[in-house]
């Protein structure tokens, strides 16, 4: 009977099963009687292969495989469509073995060899396993936040058996972080644990899994360098100003209340990353003074003073000693913004 017909008239199937079974002696089965042994559960890693072995040691009738309700083999026959059930090469006349290539999740549950010895039906079982390397599925995105804000990470994972899942997190002064389970709750977050977290799902079937989150925590700008120069009259002069700050900081000089621009007034603005750099390309008496620095971001705004003042040259005659002297006095608004003589 075809499968055709099989599905057309599911009892008569049934009744055709039970006679291949029972009474026919499929070609190529040594006929034999006796005892079968088989294991009791077989695991696997999905997309491994499992090997089935049935091991019969006295004379036998009629052997086959079943899968659930699902018949694979009788005797070198195959009834199933899985091209991935095989019926191995048995070498030894005791042995009555299969293979499922590429297994996975559905291949899981009881399968049965069942033998007719001296017209008497026995079966023995056997339960495939099958674990599933932890994979991550879910996980939350890049996020940005202002400092002060609660931040929510999540990481999902799937596998077989369970996936064990922790978090862990290393700043940049070295304090590590670790947390064990799909969520990590940061209330009233700092700057300090900006940074890179990593989600780590395990069930040692395979490799972990691990995925990274980044998290960037914005706040306003803190100046963190601004230093007073002295610069000889006609030499190159530079002011440096450097703020922290996230997102980084947009620089803005002054001198008094009035702004300056790059490339102006003999001066040039350089910016980059954190610093910001007012360059002198020949220092007159007119530059000495006060100046500004402004540092600025969407959340925030600092600013620092920073002095140009004179600088003593060695080669100084004395009667330009005395005019340098008095121009300190008028530039420096604190003593010690003079620098001493070496």
């Amino acid at each position: 009977m075809g499968i055709a017909s099989c599905l057309a008239l599911p009892w008569k199937c049934l009744v055709v099963v039970a006679l291949r079974l029972l009474f026919l002696v499929p070609a190529g089965v040594p006929a034999r009687s006796g005892d079968s042994y088989l294991k009791d559960n077989i695991t696997v890693r999905q997309g491994d292969s499992a090997v089935l072995k049935c091991n019969v040691d006295s004379k036998v009738s009629r052997v086959a495989w079943l899968n659930r309700t699902t018949i694979l083999f009788t005797g070198n026959e195959k009834w199933s469509l899985d091209p991935r059930v095989v019926l191995l090469n048995n070498t030894a006349v005791t042995e009555y073995s299969i293979k499922i290539l590429d297994v996975n999740l559905h291949d899981e549950g009881p399968y049965v060899c069942s033998i007719l010895t001296n017209k008497k039906p026995e079966s023995t079982r056997v339960h495939l396993i099958v674990q599933v390397p932890a994979r991550i599925v879910n996980i939350s995105t890049d996020v940005a936040v202002n400092e002060g804000s609660n931040v929510s990470l999540m990481c999902l994972a799937i596998g077989r058996p369970e996936p064990n899942i922790i978090w862990k997190y290393r700043s940049a002064r070295g304090r590590r972080f670790v947390s064990e389970g799909e969520y990590v709750e940061m209330t009233a977050i700092t700057r300090e644990q900006s940074g890179s977290y990593e989600c780590i799902s395990s069930n040692d079937i395979s490799p972990p899994d691990v995925r990274t989150v980044q998290v960037t925590v914005n706040y306003p700008p803190v100046i963190s360098r601004a230093r007073s120069s002295g610069t000889p009259v006609g030499q190159r002069g530079v002011l440096q100003c450097e703020a922290l700050a996230v997102p980084l900081a947009d620089f803005q000089w002054y001198k008094e209340d009035r702004r300056l621009f790059n490339g102006l007034n003999g001066v040039k603005i350089e910016n980059k990353g954190k610093q910001s750099m007012l360059i002198f390309f020949n220092v007159s008496e007119e530059d000495y003074g006060n100046y500004t620095c402004v540092a600025m971001n969407m959340l925030g705004i600092s600013n620092a003073s920073i002095i140009l003042y004179v600088k003593f040259m060695h080669h100084l005659k004395c009667d330009s000693c005395l005019v340098l002297l008095r121009l300190i006095l008028l530039t420096c608004i604190s003593s010690d913004c003079l620098e001493p003589l070496s």
